[in-house]
């Protein structure tokens, strides 16, 4: 999947008009790469348009139109966009409750190194996760992770001709899985893939 570039994007001007419309089109295209795992862990499933988007919103944001500027934007977000053998993605635990969600992240060290994914009856992916920084210390881990699922070329064969995707986790104090994932995100997931 190609990465972005500055002519891709819109000018602060030019995004004002279109966010509307951007808005809706991406929220509709995110419903297939939303895969909720349990009660209280998603993974949102990043491609070269949920990416856009995102870069459009921080430049708006942060009023953003000077080369440079839109450089350092691009040099973050893009290594957020699929490869082509992999998938790549932001996984969240979610607790509503704030102390609820202190414990729970208590408890759940590793839980990034827990996530998994397979296609057919091929081996578990594991996620390489959290390239950026580390988001763990000795006490707790982050609500926030990012993940890199690395794809064999068998994998994606396997998958291009009709195997289903189950995705889950396996932490000793969180433990769901989904065998198979929904239609909709493995389709999304599939048009990923070269």
């Amino acid at each position: 999947m190609k990465k972005l570039d500055r002519t891709q994007l819109y000018s602060l001007e030019e995004y004002a008009e279109k966010r509307t419309e951007m808005r809706a089109r991406v929220m509709a295209h995110k419903q297939n790469r939303r895969l909720a795992i349990g009660p209280h862990a998603t993974l949102y499933f990043e491609d070269r348009e949920t990416i856009h988007y995102q870069v459009q919103e921080m430049l708006r944001v942060e009023k953003v139109f000077e080369a440079s500027g839109i450089k350092e934007e691009l040099e973050a977000y893009n290594p957020l966009i699929p490869d082509g053998s992999n998938w790549k993605a932001t996984f969240m635990l979610e607790y509503d409750d704030e102390e609820e969600r202190r414990v729970q992240l208590a408890k759940l060290l590793g839980v990034d190194q827990a996530v998994w994914m397979r296609i057919g009856k091929l081996g578990i992916i594991r996620p390489i996760s959290n390239e950026d920084l580390e988001r763990e210390t000795e006490k707790k881990t982050s609500a926030v992770h990012f993940l890199r699922f690395e794809l064999e070329e068998k994998m994606v064969q396997a998958l291009k001709s009709g195997d289903t995707i189950s995705a889950g986790i396996d932490h000793q104090h969180y433990s769901y899985s989904l065998t198979p994932i929904p239609a909709n995100i493995q389709t999304s997931l599939t048009n990923d893939l070269d």
